[in-house]
């Protein structure tokens, strides 16, 4: 497994960032938001948007991305 070194963008980056909700977020106020930060994806709740947010390397989101986009994991 390769760890990758994430930069965290500063407060105010975050906070001017250009945030944006899927087109299938249903508009009560329970959905994330995702925004690219310079070269980092960061991610946040949409009901608390000052509460910080996680932040990706692009080949991390990519990874969720595909994962999601696969469905459920199957346990046996």
């Amino acid at each position: 497994m390769t760890t990758h070194h994430v930069r965290r963008p500063s407060r105010a980056e975050l906070i001017r960032a250009d945030w944006r909700r899927s087109s299938r977020s249903s508009g009560n106020g329970a959905c994330v938001e995702v925004a690219v930060v310079g070269d980092v994806v960061a991610v946040r709740d949409s009901k608390h948007p000052g509460g910080g947010a996680l932040v990706f390397s692009p080949h991390e989101w990519r990874r969720f991305l595909d994962a999601a986009g696969a469905g459920p994991v199957r346990r046996h």
